[in-house]
């Protein structure tokens, strides 16, 4: 079956813009429509340095995930992973560690038909459809249960995801649930959009755009709420800090937080 036929099977309107079409636009992708372009191009108009942040939060992953496997986890976790595209969970893991398992979770049906189109011959990868907003349902997905061992250690990535969680969808609550079943050494990576303090009048622009979009509005949050989310686990150096400055390695520094941008940081739970 083409892939438009797929589409539209599935219901999706290339005319409401995609929140991961619209990131696949930032990172150079080409899985886009003309709806995606123009919302993220307004984005861009607003704060034209969108592009450096977002591909700063793609190497934070990278990083990330190759800290982890060189630390000797195994398992992976991908929340809100987007449409594939270069440096993806799997392809970092499994360079470190070729018996890295990866699940890919989504809850654009657009990210299951690329993923699995992807992963079609990738036995320790998958990608399935679920929400955020669902917790216990991504946990005891049979499919997550088929293919991670809970009694070792999981790291669970929510990059550029919670800051579309409302507050009254109790965003905290979401990541403890997610926590609760995890063994000791498994970890939370977790990226968030930071106003900082700089682009106070531009956050009605960029709110706007993506409030048309099927994921609704973006909410930026203050770094001290974010820390909320990493309740139970020690943040490993360098901490909390933007995703262009994380790295395992870093002495210690003074972040700059005027800047708009995602904070990054990895828990892990004892």
């Amino acid at each position: 079956m083409e892939l438009d036929e797929q589409l539209s099977d599935l219901g999706i309107d290339p005319s409401v813009p995609s929140v991961a079409r619209m990131y696949d636009y930032y990172l150079g992708g080409k899985d886009n429509y003309a709806s995606d372009r123009e919302a993220a191009d307004r984005v861009l108009a607003a704060m034209p340095y969108v592009l450096e942040f977002t591909r700063a939060n793609r190497e934070f992953l990278s990083r990330a995930v190759t800290m982890l496997a060189e630390r000797g986890v195994r398992q992976f976790l991908d929340i809100g992973s987007g449409l594939p595209t270069r440096e993806n969970t799997h392809q970092v893991a499994q360079r470190v560690a070729p018996d890295a398992r990866v699940v890919y979770v989504d809850n654009d049906p657009i990210v299951l038909v690329h993923g699995r189109a992807l992963l079609a011959d990738g036995s320790r990868t998958t990608v399935l459809q679920a929400d955020v907003l669902d917790p216990d349902a991504i946990m005891e997905h049979p499919e997550v249960r088929e293919r991670f061992d809970f009694s070792e250690p999981i790291a669970v990535l929510m990059l550029a995801i919670l800051h579309f969680v409302a507050d009254d969808a109790r965003p905290a609550e979401i990541v403890a649930r997610l926590r609760e079943p995890l063994a000791p050494g498994s970890h939370l990576v977790i990226s968030h959009g930071f106003l900082g303090e700089r682009d106070a009048d531009k956050e009605g622009d960029v709110r706007d755009q993506y409030g048309r979009t099927g994921a609704g509005d973006i909410i930026p949050r203050t770094r001290e709420e974010l820390l909320g989310f990493f309740a139970g686990t020690e943040v490993l150096p360098p901490g909390l800090v933007p995703v262009s400055d994380w790295r395992p390695d870093a002495g210690f520094f003074e972040p700059d937080m005027s800047r708009t941008g995602f904070l990054g940081g990895v828990g892990r739970i004892h």
